[in-house]
């Protein structure tokens, strides 16, 4: 652990052994799987059953996936052996070095060596496996999806067998390049890549904002323009060769000059304060800190030896970072605005690196400040100390003819390397579990664009591959070499429940697992066909799944359970992920395990898009039936999340705003009655009756809640006014200009207290007509009718991850398929963030490109 003195937290006593801050300006750093012939339909699950109410929410996907501070780490297995960006994957060890298992491998049923039947035993029958009890659970949403499910399974056979057949028919010296959906280039552009000039993001749905920069030259503008509309996916010349870059220049990373928070700023973080773990880790940490700084002392100066963790108290360390935290709030906009100004300033020689000549912004230069670990889920290690990550820690890598940015005065760098073959612009090791961390381009960037492209090329180029893959496996799931066997089941399991390989971990590590690595524990048999999944998965967040197998599955299943395994041991006792993604590439180049989770999501969202039929629907339902498709994908392939904290506090206050609108709506109603009585008779008593639900009680609530917020736009209004008069040199307005301004809260109070009283409603505007009225009325109900839809989407969709399939595993060129075919604004799909990181797929598809 480091000893530097801004790794040591600032501590004086407080007459109670207590820590307690140093008064200092301290900166806040901030589908479907597939279908078996003659099996029963596998998939069908409930896997939205037990969760406790310990269990993690998941961030939200979409920000955790963007966010600048996020990086990528690799577990440090011996030491860092290469800086290439290899696939990760398990030592090529003997299983019982890897491997905890009591099994005896004499035993003809579990030797790798020796045949299932031998000695002419038979296999058990399903029946005589059985564990558990028949569930009678309500039919989930899964079943109900199981005839989709086979439906699309069914398709993407037909499709695998049409690819093969064409590439049999196909000459060599006919073959076409596939364009993958870009539009293909004239004969002259094989030379170079087309530059173009810029086009808007969604073509149909609106204009950019144009920006407009005056250059010294016209040459040096359309330069610039050049560079940032480079079309690399139209590049041909962009293969997978190991050589990522020829030219590399950046100016390094940005260190946290103070230290950011330790146990005493968490106080409002109960999850993590309150954890007995992670007090234990941040306390044997604390006490190791306080002895290297020389100890703690009282008002007196005496030493105080600090044992108990109970006895301290850091209510002053969270008071005194909350009162910054508040000030900082209080901030005035020009104020906060002139700060962040600086702040840029310092770090925009950061923001950008020269890659191969071209200007790609970095995503993440900044280096984490020492903090406490949280972890996910149940980690182990959660409370330690991350200590401060000093230069001479990190590893640059750049060009070799680059200038080698300077590191803080008196220190060095660890290394700087010239590695061509990583994307990487600097790395460190961080001390709690010994990962390495990355400096990576941003979302947006060439490189990263082309990663995602890959990636779901490679999920595409699965389709041809895909039936005998599965032939193969429902074949070998009664092999007679065990060996082979559980190859087949783990390749079956993968791809028909979306389950991931799993690594082996640590036994410092959070007992995270994945298929491979099962234990006895985590898979529970119910008959006849009945498999039920409790475990940790990735993030340390609980995968608690009920699905049905094909019979020979189960049986499977059961020979691998059976005694003398127990507790611990593992399940797939001879299969490792690297064997397992071995296997895999023997089919096709580069694949591997996770590849299926990206093509049984991509290739489901485009059969469920292919059967909506959006004609006389509104952008709002457009959009929920965008969401619809991609919840079925999230519930077949497996994304789920845990409800949120703040989903019920959501949905209430969307229901207020739609019960509001309805309000809105009577007292216009009434104020058409207040120009036109004749029209209760012309349009009926129950047109201008209150909704049952808005009882005098609530209006009385609403109309306070409207009092108040108008009274908080008008303070607002003022003073931004003000610092608008004061940033322009005029003198601010008087307190009296602010009570006039208020004036109009109390007509509006006085207003509702006649209509309470009289049951009244008088019309407002001036000019005021039935006939506008009833305009304003259609409008309103217009409005409900969306908020409607959001809230029902929003409702259906609180335990399923759809930015997890959006992101990560859907085609990002699907998304534009539909926003292109059914003329819905990309914007409701993809964020700003998301826009720039799907830019690649925005601009080379039209809505009539399949996956």
């Amino acid at each position: 652990m480091s000893s530097s003195e801004e790794d040591v937290p600032l501590v004086r006593a407080n007459g109670r052994g207590i820590a307690t801050p140093k008064p200092t300006n301290t900166t806040m750093d901030n589908s479907s799987p597939p279908l078996t012939n003659g099996h029963v339909d596998p998939g069908v699950s409930i896997r939205f059953g037990p969760v406790e109410d310990e269990d993690v929410k998941m961030e939200d996907e979409e920000d955790d996936v963007l966010t600048a501070g996020k990086r990528k780490s690799r577990t440090s297995v011996g030491g860092m052996k290469s800086y290439a960006e290899a696939e990760s994957s398990e030592e090529d060890e003997p299983l019982s070095k890897r491997r905890r298992t009591s099994v005896k491998h004499e035993d003809p049923e579990t030797d790798d060596d020796v045949p299932l039947a031998r000695n002419g035993r038979k296999l058990p029958k399903a029946s005589e496996t059985a564990i558990g009890e028949e569930s009678d659970s309500d039919v989930p949403i899964e079943r109900k999806l199981a005839a989709q499910k086979k439906k699309i399974e069914l398709t993407a056979e037909k499709d695998a067998r049409k690819l093969a057949a064409a590439k049999k028919e196909a000459k060599p010296t006919a073959a076409k390049k596939a364009t993958n959906g870009v539009k293909k280039e004239p004969a002259a552009s094989k030379a170079a890549p087309k530059k173009v000039k810029a086009e808007p993001a969604a073509a149909k749905k609106g204009k950019a904002k144009a920006t407009s920069v005056k250059a010294e030259s016209q040459d040096a503008e359309d330069k610039e323009e050049e560079e940032d509309e480079y079309r690399w996916w139209e590049d041909q010349s962009k293969g997978d060769g190991t050589i990522k870059w020829t030219t590399l220049e950046h100016n390094g990373v940005v260190f946290p000059r103070k230290v950011a928070s330790f146990f005493g700023t968490m106080l409002n973080s109960a999850h993590n304060v309150e954890n007995p773990v992670f007090q234990k880790n941040f306390f044997t940490d604390f006490k190791d800190i306080i002895k290297k700084s020389g100890g703690a002392k009282d008002l007196k100066g005496n030493k105080v030896d600090i044992k108990e963790f109970a006895k301290c108290d850091f209510k002053d360390i969270f008071n005194f970072y909350e009162a910054q935290r508040a000030e900082k709030r209080a901030m005035l906009p020009a104020e906060k605005k002139a700060a962040k100004a600086e702040k840029d300033a310092l770090e925009a020689p950061f923001q950008y690196c020269i890659w191969d000549g071209r200007k790609q912004k970095v995503g993440n230069f900044r280096v984490e400040p020492p903090s406490l670990f949280r972890g996910r889920g149940e980690h182990p290690k959660t409370g330690h100390v991350k200590t401060r990550v000093q230069p001479e820690q990190i590893t640059i890598n750049i060009g070799k003819d680059a200038k080698v940015p300077a590191p803080p005065e008196g220190h060095r760098w660890k290394e700087v390397k010239h590695d061509q073959e990583g994307t990487w612009l600097a790395m460190w090791q961080e001390n709690i579990n010994g990962n390495y961390k990355y400096v990576m381009l941003a979302a947006n960037s060439d490189v990263k664009g082309q990663s995602d492209y890959k990636k779901f090329e490679k999920a595409r180029e699965l389709k041809k591959h895909i039936e005998k893959i599965r032939k193969d496996y429902q074949k070998n799931l009664k092999n007679e070499m065990m060996v082979e066997r559980q190859k087949a089941t783990a390749v079956y399991l993968i791809d028909q429940f979306a389950l991931r390989a799993g690594n082996e971990k640590g036994e410092d590590e959070a007992e995270t697992v994945g298929c491979c690595s099962l234990k006895y524990e985590n898979v529970t048999l119910k008959p006849p066909n009945t498999v039920v999944f409790d475990f940790l998965g990735k993030d340390s967040i609980r995968f608690y799944d009920e699905v049905q197998v094909d019979l020979q599955v189960f049986k499977n299943l059961k020979i691998f359970k059976k005694a003398p395994k127990k507790n611990g041991d593992e399940i797939f006792d001879r299969l490792t992920t690297s064997a397992l993604n071995k296997h895999l590439a023997n089919y096709m180049t580069g694949l591997t395990a996770k590849v299926f989770r990206t093509y049984n999501a991509s290739y489901t969202m485009g059969s469920v898009l292919k059967e909506i039929n959006a004609t006389g629907l509104t952008v709002a339902e457009k959009v929920k039936a965008y969401n619809d498709a991609n919840r079925k994908v999230a519930i077949l392939c497996n994304h789920k999340r845990t409800v949120t904290a703040g989903h019920a506090n959501a949905m209430e206050k969307m229901g207020e705003r739609i019960k509001g609108l309805r309000y809105q709506k009577w007292r216009l109603k009434q104020m058409m009655l207040d120009l036109d009585p004749t029209l209760k008779k012309k349009r009926g008593a129950s047109f201008f009756e209150i909704d049952e639900d808005l009882d005098q009680e609530w209006i009385n609530e609403h109309q306070a809640f409207l009092i108040e917020e108008q009274r908080t736009k008008v303070n607002k209004k003022f003073e931004k006014d003000n610092e608008k008069r004061v940033a322009d040199g005029e003198k601010e307005m008087k307190a009296s200009e602010l009570e006039e301004r208020l004036q109009s809260v109390k007509d509006m109070e006085k207003k509702f207290k006649k209509e309470n009283k009289t049951g009244k409603v008088e019309a407002e505007a001036r000019g005021a007509s039935v006939e506008k009225l009833d305009g304003q009325i259609a409008k309103i109900d217009q409005r409900v009718e969306t908020m409607s839809v959001q809230a029902q989407d929003k409702e259906e969709n609180k335990e399923v991850a759809l930015g997890t399939s959006k992101i990560n595993y859907i085609d990002p060129r699907l998304t534009v398929v539909f926003s292109k075919k059914f003329d819905v604004p990309i914007e409701k799909f993809f964020s700003k963030a998301l826009r720039e990181k799907f830019e690649w797929a925005i601009k080379s598809v039209e809505e009539d490109w399949e996956f």
